[in-house]
């Protein structure tokens, strides 16, 4: 039974009981025959009067109930661009407005969950991918010493050597995807302290001297001379540097300048890492520091590297970590300057 058949039942009813009882009442009165009939006649016309009312009431509660109930089908079959019309009764109103709040929320996410499932598949596409360039090529290297078709002690180093390099790679690639999965699940433990930004950027530099001497790089360092320390674990701080700054050494031209500097922002301090490299189209650096993420496809062909996009991720869940952020500001063509904050230490 329908709800609008069910009110106006139940409204007949109570209409039907009162009549009965009035016209009952009406033949105990001393009345005249015409007087009878003539309120009678009079709450006869008042039933039906209020009869009618009562269906042309209940068309907007109708209306308003088979409007949400035609919104629900289509969200029943994966419709989620639906809005109910704020009309009907106060009450009704209310229930559209949560209704379409309910909608909304639903779409979000959904297209969060398909959002994640498109990266997900582009997680493993990726790992794959990588993991499987090491593998093949010690796989090959090894066959070919088991076949015994090196005869030369030098090639047999040579081939040796490039199966440690591999191996190498895979450990630390298989160690970065241990760390990232760490910090996202609990973020470790974490425990900082003050610490200054000079003897971060001075013992960071130190360990990639080799690096920029190869490469004739150099490197400028921009400091205030009053600089308050920062809250922070040295260590993963560290890590975060080196991942920007390995970045910016790897795509910096021969020659070239890198530019470190430190400055004050409100209660944080920020860091910065500045290359004179080919820079990253706009459309890029939103997703610059997603897992596994490759701005050049063979970029891992043309710098001998695993390619993945690890190490900026670790560097973004590290700062997020220490509650901080951390970007870049590039275009294509005039370099990139990756930067980061975190919050700077105040004595109470």
């Amino acid at each position: 039974m329908k709800l609008r058949t069910y009110l106006l039942l139940s409204s007949l009813t109570g209409i039907g009981v009162l009549l009965i009882c009035l016209f009952v009442s009406y033949s105990k009165m001393l009345l005249t025959i015409d007087q009878f009939y003539y309120l009678s006649g009079i709450t006869a016309g008042i039933g039906v009067f209020s009869f009618v009312l009562q269906h042309l009431l209940t068309r907007p509660v109708e209306k308003s109930i088979a409007r949400i109930t035609e919104q629900t089908v289509r969200i029943a079959d994966g419709d989620f661009h639906t809005v109910v019309p704020l009309i009907g009764p106060q009450e009704f109103k209310l229930m559209a407005r949560q209704f379409n709040e309910m909608s909304s929320k639903l779409k979000d996410s959904f297209d969060h969950l398909h959002q994640s499932e498109s990266a997900r598949r582009e997680l493993i596409a990726n790992v794959s991918h990588d993991l499987r360039t090491p593998l093949a090529s010690i796989q090959s290297f090894v066959e070919a010493l088991e076949d015994d078709v090196i005869k030369d002690e030098v090639t047999f180093q040579r081939y040796l050597n490039t199966i440690r390099l591999e191996t190498k790679r895979l450990a630390g690639l298989i160690h970065d995807l241990f760390e990232l999965s760490s910090l996202e699940a609990n973020g470790g433990s974490f425990d900082p302290q003050p610490s200054h930004a000079d003897e971060l950027l001075i013992s960071t530099l130190e360990s990639f001297s080799f690096h920029l001497a190869e490469k004739k790089l150099n490197v400028e360092i921009h400091l205030p001379d009053k600089l308050p320390a920062a809250l922070m674990m040295t260590s993963q701080m560290k890590r975060v540097l080196s991942n920007l700054l390995q970045n910016a050494i790897q795509h910096s031209p021969v020659d070239g300048t890198i530019l470190l500097s430190a400055t004050e922002e409100g209660q944080f301090l920020r860091i910065s890492v500045t290359d004179e490299g080919q820079g990253i189209e706009a459309a890029e650096t939103s997703r610059i520091f997603e897992r596994f993420y490759r701005i050049d496809k063979s970029r891992s062909k043309n710098s001998g590297g695993a390619g993945l996009g690890l190490g900026l991720a670790i560097a973004q869940s590290i700062v997020e970590l220490h509650g901080g952020e951390i970007g870049v500001d590039s275009s294509k063509g005039a370099g990139s300057c990756f930067w980061f904050t975190i919050p700077m230490y105040t004595s109470r």
